[in-house]
């Protein structure tokens, strides 16, 4: 079975990287060609084009970074969807608007052609070790057929639901990641503020009803002042955009989200979309003129 794989970027070319460890025979295409030599000289081998990789692969994975251009690589001109054969399954891995999903699949479908979506969770860190939370949309029986593969990428595969329900799935996710965060730096500013450390109040608090496994992550990172993004306020900004959308789409209040958003997007502003998600506590330390660390 031939696999191909379209967009090495922070989470693609670890992804890629595993699967040629993992012992699949993989074809791999991006316009960044240092990352596509990285994962050639692991045993990989160099697509020529979109196409090319397409034409060649019975399953197609995508990892590219919003609905546009997901669109573009699989439906426009010289796009995938006009070199994949009949029977052939594309899994795409970005996470993109749940509707934009849907329209790709139909497309596809036009064509004989079978489709998952199928985002992940777990930053740079967990594609690199090949841990990832994986929630996918799509047939049950397709599903299947795909699980060891989706596994040499992730720790779990979960399949949510008909086409579409993976992404909405990790937009769930990525409200509750962002919101965990924003909660994290509201009470250690206001700890700095108050005089208690928030080294403290973070052990004190982490292994009751507050704790979790954001908490976990980011905290010490905050603390630290390590900001490295393992998943940057600007993906992040882009995914609660998506969410968003598809709460206006579906009738969903989002009123916490849209909050969220803002702070995400002043941030930004403020030259930090680079930065980890975790640097949301700086929103918060400019309004209270205070810096948390430890």
């Amino acid at each position: 079975m031939n696999i191909g794989f379209i967009g090495l970027g922070i989470m693609g070319c670890p992804m890629s990287k595993n699967l040629v460890k993992k012992g699949y025979n993989l074809i791999v295409y991006d316009i960044n060609k240092p990352k596509v030599d990285e994962v050639v000289e692991l045993g990989a081998k160099r697509g020529d084009s979109i196409k090319d990789v397409a034409s060649k692969s019975d399953i197609l994975i995508t990892m590219l970074p919003n609905s546009p251009q997901v669109k573009d690589v699989v439906l426009g001109e010289g796009g995938a969807a006009e070199a994949l054969k009949e029977g052939s399954i594309l899994i795409d891995m970005s996470s993109i608007a749940p509707l934009a999903s849907k329209e790709v699949a139909e497309k596809l479908a036009e064509r004989n052609i079978e489709m998952l979506d199928a985002p992940v969770s777990g930053g740079e860190p967990k594609a690199i070790d090949g841990t990832l939370s994986i929630m996918v949309g799509g047939k049950e029986e397709i599903f299947n057929k795909c699980k060891d593969l989706l596994l040499a990428m992730g720790s779990s595969a979960v399949h949510c639901g008909d086409i579409g329900a993976g992404n909405v799935t990790k937009l769930a996710n990525q409200i509750i990641v962002a919101l965990n965060i924003a909660a994290m730096s509201e009470a250690f500013v206001l700890g700095n503020k108050a005089g208690v450390s928030p080294e403290l109040i973070y052990n004190a608090i982490r292994g009751g009803l507050a704790g979790s496994a954001v908490l976990d992550a980011k905290a010490p990172m905050a603390m630290d002042r390590n900001f490295k993004p393992g998943f940057r306020i600007d993906l992040h900004i882009k995914d609660l955009a998506n969410a968003v959308e598809t709460g206006a789409a579906v009738g969903a209040p989002l009123f916490l989200t849209n909050q969220v958003l803002e702070m995400m997007r002043t941030l930004q502003l403020d030259g930090e979309g680079k930065s980890d998600h975790s640097a949301l506590i700086k929103f918060y330390e400019k309004l209270g003129k205070t810096e948390v660390s430890k």
